[in-house]
């Protein structure tokens, strides 16, 4: 691993009796794109907050390129941030709102022009200096804060939901510009997002949080394939979490029945979790199938119907199919031992789990 540009170490963040920060220990490399994802209220955005000077820390260091800078304001590190609602200027055009940080360092007019075309070709939107905030989609405000953000040469760029506020369509063209635009400029990216699906599209590495811990994290195929415990099994994604027993390495015992599987290191007899994801179960005849379930309901989604069906221990499956089938019909369903992913059982996640759901209820 190369030396990390940020680093957390044990860092907590307490305000009056409650931890917003849990020992936070956390590494940013140089030129990767990071994504913070967890819930409202997981500690996202102090952490982001954290990084760039806004918030001091109950205990703990704050890294920049191996000096500690938990005493250095904002304006002094070495990165900015893109908050959700931009903060752009409305008294000032996008020619100006770009340049603003390079007029308050006092650099050459000449130099300023050069730059701010520089930038606003890179966010494509060269023709677009003299427009006013106020005649610009939501969109183009969006590309003229990472305009502003990214002029300054910073070596971290710290964004903060800066999509939320955009309908489906643009958000996801905008991931496509995000992570183009962060390739290109090798810059560091830190992305704060609630958002399964953009984080697992635009990232190179994932931070797993929730109730003020970074629970998991990895690379986008790492955290999706293998989630390290029942709540990010079922935040990332969908997910078909049954009990079961591990009877040997590679063999799991689930309904009653033994099945091959690719998971290794588990004591013999310990309680897991077995999960398996919607898209990975195919639907055959009866006879053919591992497993038998009765179909419940069924949804068209656009490119395949959702179905959801339970077997006879009253577990309930989701199945993505692309082709329908028939409300209370008896079908099976196959999946590879690849397609498992064993977790041991906690007991105090499970607890908490049917408390939530007995709330939500």
């Amino acid at each position: 691993m190369n030396k990390p540009i940020v680093e957390l170490k044990n860092v907590y963040k307490k305000f009056n009796d409650t931890t917003i920060l849990n020992n936070i220990n956390l590494k940013l490399e140089a030129g990767q794109f990071y994504t913070l994802l967890g819930p409202s209220g997981s500690g996202k955005t102090t952490i982001l907050r954290t990084i760039a000077g806004f918030n001091d820390v109950t205990s703990g260091e704050v890294l920049f390129q191996g000096k500690k800078i938990n005493s250095i304001p904002p304006h002094q590190r070495n990165m900015n941030t893109v908050f959700q609602n931009y903060a752009l200027f409305p008294n000032m055009n996008v020619y100006e709102n770009v340049a603003f940080g390079l007029r308050i360092h006092k650099v050459p007019e000449a130099e300023i022009k050069q730059r701010v075309q520089e930038v606003l070709h890179l966010v494509q939107l060269d023709n677009y200096g003299d427009r006013e905030i106020s005649e610009l989609s939501g969109g183009q405000q969006q590309r003229v804060a990472i305009a502003r953000a990214v002029i300054n040469q910073p070596k971290v760029l710290l964004l903060d939901e800066p999509l939320s506020a955009l309908d489906a369509k643009l958000r996801k063209d905008m991931q496509y510009q995000l992570r183009s635009l962060q390739q290109r400029l090798g810059i560091t990216f830190l992305f704060v997002t609630h958002d399964q699906e953009e984080a697992l599209a635009m990232s190179d590495v994932i931070f797993v949080m929730n109730d003020g811990k970074i629970l998991q994290q990895g690379s986008p195929v790492d955290i999706y394939d293998e989630p390290i415990n029942h709540f990010v099994a079922h935040f990332i994604g969908e997910s078909n979490i049954i009990p079961g027993k591990m009877i040997s390495d590679f063999h799991v015992e689930f309904l009653g029945h033994t099945f091959e599987c690719s998971d290794a290191g588990i004591p013999a007899n310990e309680s897991v979790e077995v999960v398996i994801r919607p898209e990975d179960l195919v639907i055959v005849p009866v006879d053919q199938g591992k497993i038998k379930v009765k179909v419940s309901t069924q949804l068209f989604r656009g490119d395949y119907y959702e179905i959801i069906a339970f077997d006879q221990q009253d577990n309930e499956w989701l199945i993505h199919s692309t082709k329908p089938t028939i409300d209370d019909s008896i079908i099976g369903l196959t999946f590879e031992p690849d397609d498992m992913h064993i977790m041991r059982y906690n007991e105090d996640e499970h607890n908490f789990n049917q408390r939530l759901e007995s709330y939500e209820e």
